[in-house]
């Protein structure tokens, strides 16, 4: 019982302990809503915008060229989004 316990307490700590990884996306704007924090580029790629991440730029819009910055989490996604650059 005690080793089930440790093994798994081990696999949760290793898991946690995965790094984050910075990556980015370039791609043309498909489409942006402020109000909803959605930005979606032609390739289908979905960012959802929160409190905690990078703001929007000004004057955003569908069909500007932009790279967006975030955190990966491998296969679960994205984490933070650290910048938007629009023209990149």
């Amino acid at each position: 019982m005690r080793t089930a316990l440790l093994t798994a307490l081990i696999t949760a700590a290793t898991v946690a302990a995965a790094p984050v990884l910075a990556d980015s996306v370039s791609g043309t704007v498909l489409a942006f809503d402020r109000k909803a924090g959605l930005i979606v580029l032609q390739d289908k790629s979905v960012f959802t915008l929160t409190a905690t991440d990078a703001e929007a730029p000004e004057g955003l819009k569908a069909g500007d060229m932009v790279t967006i910055s975030y955190e990966s989490l491998g296969e679960d996604g994205y984490g933070v989004i650290d910048s938007i650059a629009i023209g990149n």
